[in-house]
């Protein structure tokens, strides 16, 4: 089993920036591509970024230049920076675990909140 915890969500102005956190542990060495979704009110959740045990990453449009995926392997952690937030990034963000053979994991999520 794979335990998937999130944290660093929060209130933040357009314009600032928060830093998300995704620690992974349990039957890990499976785990070859973690990634961010999220989820704004009414909407269906959505892909956000993702990267690979090779660091290749892959964002949303409307987050290219603004948010970086990153891992820190020796942690089992994966970041989410966020730069320049505007309210439209307003959602709850999931972190997600996908092993070799397709298994997935889900965070709890952590609430994004973007005031203007």
């Amino acid at each position: 089993q794979v335990q998937v915890v999130e944290s660093g969500g929060g209130l933040v102005q357009a314009g600032g920036s928060l830093r998300l956190s995704c620690k992974v542990s349990g039957s890990i060495f499976r785990i070859n591509v973690m990634g961010w979704y999220r989820q704004a009110p009414g909407k269906q959740r959505e892909l956000v970024a993702t990267i690979t045990s090779g660091s290749l990453t892959n964002y949303t449009d409307s987050v290219v230049g603004r948010f970086t995926i990153s891992r820190d392997n020796a942690k089992n952690t994966v970041y989410l920076q966020m730069n320049s937030l505007k309210s439209e990034d307003t959602a709850v963000y999931y972190c997600n675990a996908r092993n070799t053979i397709s298994q997935t994991y889900w965070g709890q999520g952590t609430l994004v909140t973007v005031s203007s």
